[in-house]
């Protein structure tokens, strides 16, 4: 456990000892309590009570039944129609034979029996007791009680909150049998059930029905429809509103609002902004959280901070919307500034803040600042709620500490589907897709149903594990459940089986999903270069373009890669145009992109160009021109780039070394790989394989075949490229009696051999003469490492047969390949011949050549 989770865990038991302390000092001044009651019996109010109850039994007539209308606790039950004065069902100061005279009451003086049974409904939405509430209804009916408007509006809102829309229709079909239905406050719940329960269709038609609207009635509808993800409908209907006569009240304007941050309406946000000043809303703190939500989220996070800074009042709500508002808009710092802010201020976080704040620590890599946040999260005794237990596993995961990540995991004493999807996601994250893949059977034996976002996450487990198999079992799992047709799961899918090397899979997939996004064609366009088909992927890229679709930045990496790959220089540059006519050419990862593929295709003079045009310049487009002069053979001028990368203080990483040592190698600068050697040793890079094998080569082709030794020695694991750049180090000397030794111990180790490890040992054998040994070796290709004879190992026989004089079992071993041989082989004979004088067959050869 690392120092601060262990502060964490100080805090949580300090918080658990307060909570006990503060029940213990609870129960031992119980008796007190009592004790002080009995004292003051306040007999006054008592009695006080007592006889407003008994003239309210006297005439009930006399009193307004505020029921159905009450909005919280404290407003009345009854109040009187002259005096005024009040009485709650629940009052503190009730006699004991209140309940028993409205049992005992008339039927139709108050209607006692639907009262009680109100009442009872009442209680029960206070304290957020809906299934009782739905339970209690049922039993009504079952003891012949006729519901009234009250019961129907509670019930209803019981429905609304559950999401039982079955439920809610059987209740409007009572409804529309009873007295009631032309009740506006019925009316109006009705249209709020239907619009929660997703039924916004059946709101509109229980709207159309109605005989009057208030403004509660199109707030509902208008809420509906925001909830049902139909925006634009409630704009229009706020137009309606508007022509038919009726003002619109704060409540109208947060439905407004929140309209059009779903749909990212920024113009129309602001001229309902005009509407809310002409109204004098804008100082409610409701219509002013909306106000900073829907700028936030229409993307003018400006426009959020001057209402916020306006505000008169601000609450926890308030500084929640502003934190969320700075986090989606990429500001992650300046949302903990925020919450620093809002503590200062004295507003106490709640579980809302500390989901956005944890959010801001995930997208800044801030653990330090997210271990704060943890702690303060124990001492508020939030930790057990399950959305802040899955932005504190997101934000740790997100982060790199997948341990802490997997503590809050366990400790979560109830988890949803999204902490498993928060789980998974970080163990792919972390590159650990195989337990990501555990988890994901675990889940499933705890009942816990996937949903499409957790099939995403596997499916990139699969990918990240290349584990085919376990992909198309998630496949198969995706299909019954019903979420294939999901565009997130489709393209996840594609890119699954792309990367497991199938494309033919991913292309079915691709062929089969109803609708597609750019995300769909840059999945399969990656996938064919990664496969190796390039031609396929432009293909696809010009059938993208002939659908209408736009090409992102995605697409544009993707496609030049493909142009690289096949080496399409003219293609490529169509695609440049195209780049700047969409203004991607800034984008770092294109242009990065551009240098690569000019370089690839041999026109670094291109390439430079691109490099030049660039603001700035990271480690790849550093490495993309310095990898573009090498392979076009300009070793000297990579090794002065590299220079000018260090002097404007870009540190290298592997891929940088790799290309610098390459440099050295093809210009024999040996003391220049020595100091590129000691910068290694001083970085983080000392241990990889990569870069230990080019320095292994750099030595060898600068004649040190010492160091070279040297490097190999002290690698602390070895694996099959680090084996055979040392055993290409021996070939490329002539030290065959070390090249053979070096197999043996590959050997021995249990390195599995390849096609570059036999090019390696013929061509030794090839400098020195060692033709049996070469012909062994040959030959055990085939029958004991089952590696079938590439282009390379004939013209190692061809060139060794030849060395040794052996002209014509080495024209006989060309004309037994297996394919057309190249005329790299038939040089090598051609070479033999010339030293040889075998005049006869030089001719010949010089033929097949031609």
């Amino acid at each position: 456990m690392s120092l601060k989770y262990s502060r964490i865990h100080q805090l949580r038991v300090a918080a658990n000892s307060g909570l006990l302390c503060c029940n213990r000092g609870l129960a031992s001044d119980g008796g007190d309590l009592v004790a002080a009651t009995a004292a003051n019996p306040f007999s006054e109010q008592r009695r006080t009570i007592e006889n407003l109850w008994q003239e309210f039994f006297s005439d009930p007539s006399q009193w307004w039944d505020h029921r159905l209308e009450k909005v919280n606790a404290r407003y009345p039950d009854f109040k009187h129609k002259k005096t005024k004065q009040a009485l709650w069902l629940n009052g503190r100061w009730n006699p004991v034979w209140v309940e028993a005279e409205l049992e005992a009451m008339a039927p139709g003086s108050l209607q006692v029996s639907v009262f009680q049974w109100n009442r009872k409904l009442a209680r029960c939405a206070l304290v957020g007791q809906h299934e009782k509430m739905i339970e209690l209804f049922q039993k009504m009916q079952q003891e012949g009680i006729t519901p009234d408007s009250f019961t129907f509006v509670r019930v209803l809102n019981a429905c609304a909150s559950l999401q039982l829309l079955g439920e809610g229709r059987y209740i409007h079909s009572q409804i529309l049998h009873n007295s009631c239905k032309s009740d506006i406050f019925v009316g109006n719940s009705l249209i709020d059930m239907y619009a929660k329960c997703g039924s916004i269709e059946d709101a509109g038609r229980v709207f159309k029905s109605m005989a009057t609207h208030d403004v509660v009635s199109w707030n509902a509808m208008i809420m509906g429809y925001v909830i049902c993800g139909q925006g634009h409908k409630a704009l229009q209907l706020s137009e309606q509103m508007e022509f038919e006569g009726v003002t619109p009240d704060p409540v109208t304007f947060v439905g407004l609002l929140k309209a059009c941050a779903s749909l990212g309406a920024l113009e129309e946000g602001r001229r309902i902004h005009t509407q809310i000043i002409q109204n004098s809303y804008e100082s409610d703190i409701f219509v002013g959280s909306s106000l900073v939500d829907m700028y936030a989220k229409s993307g003018s996070i400006d426009d959020a901070c001057r209402v916020f800074n306006k505000m008169p009042t601000r609450n926890v709500v308030s500084w929640n919307t502003m934190i969320m508002g700075h986090v989606k808009c990429g500001q992650g710092q300046k949302a903990l500034e925020l919450y620093q802010q809002m503590q200062c201020e004295g507003v106490q976080p709640d579980t809302v803040t500390f989901v956005g704040v944890l959010n801001a620590c995930a997208s800044l890599a801030a653990v330090d600042e997210g271990m704060r946040v943890h702690e303060q999260i124990v001492c508020s005794c939030c930790e057990f709620d399950v959305s802040v237990g899955n932005s504190l596993i997101d934000m740790y995961a997100k982060c790199g500490n997948l341990e802490d990540a997997k503590r809050v995991f366990r400790r979560m004493t109830t988890r949803d589907v999204v902490s498993w999807n928060a789980m998974i996601v970080g163990f792919v994250k972390c590159g650990e897709g195989h337990k990501a893949l555990e988890l994901f059977r675990q889940m499933q034996s705890e009942g816990v149903e996937p949903v499409p976002i957790t099939f995403v996450g596997v499916l990139n487990a699969c990918a990240n594990a290349t584990s085919l198999k376990e992909g198309r079992h998630v496949h198969e799992q995706i299909m019954r459940s019903g979420c294939e047709s999901n565009i997130f799961v489709g393209n996840s899918l594609i890119d699954m089986y792309a990367k497991c090397g199938s494309i033919e899979d991913a292309r079915r997939v691709f062929n089969r999903m109803v609708s597609r996004n750019a995300i769909s064609w840059n999945a399969l366009i990656l996938g064919y270069v990664k496969c190796g088909q390039g031609h396929k992927a432009l293909e696809l890229f010009k059938q993208m373009q002939c659908e209408g679709l736009q090409p992102d930045h995605v697409t544009f990496v993707g496609i030049l890669n493909a142009c690289a790959s096949v080496v399409a220089l003219e293609e490529g540059r169509c695609i440049h145009e195209q780049i700047i006519q969409w203004d991607c050419e800034a984008d770092v990862k294109v242009s990065n992109s551009l240098i690569d593929m000019y370089a690839k295709c041999g026109s670094i003079e291109d390439a430079w160009r691109v490099f030049t045009k660039m603001v700035t310049h990271n480690v790849i487009s550093w490495n993309a021109i310095i990898l573009g002069y090498l392979k076009c053979g300009q070793g000297t001028k990579a090794l002065e780039l590299y220079q000018q990368m260090q002097s404007e203080g870009v540190q290298p990483d592997p891929v940088t070394f790799v290309g610098v040592l390459n440099a050295c190698a093809s210009v024999s600068a040996l003391e220049e790989g020595r100091c590129i050697h000691k910068q290694i040793i001083s970085s983080d890079c000392k241990f990889d394989v990569f870069v230990a094998c080019s320095l292994i080569d750099m030595y060898s082709k600068c004649g040190s075949i010492e160091d070279a030794q040297r490097v190999f020695n002290k690698l602390p694991t070895r694996n099959l490229v680090s084996w055979n750049a040392m055993l290409g180090g021996y070939a490329m000397h002539g030290h065959a009696k070390e090249a053979l030794e070096h197999f043996q111990q590959m050997c021995q180790e249990g390195v599995e051999v390849d096609k570059v490890t036999f090019v390696s040992l013929l061509s030794a054998c090839s400098h020195v003469g060692l033709v049996d040994e070469g012909l062994c070796y040959f030959e055990s290709m085939g029958s004991v490492y089952r590696i079938s004879a590439i282009a390379e190992h004939y013209a190692c026989m061809v060139d060794l047969l030849g060395r040794a004089g052996q002209l014509q079992e080495a024209e006989n071993l060309i004309d037994m390949m297996p394919f057309k041989p190249s005329a790299f082989v038939w040089k090598a004979l051609l070479g033999a011949c010339r030293i040889h004088g075998n005049v006869e067959m030089g001719e010949r050869i010089a033929e097949c050549i031609c």
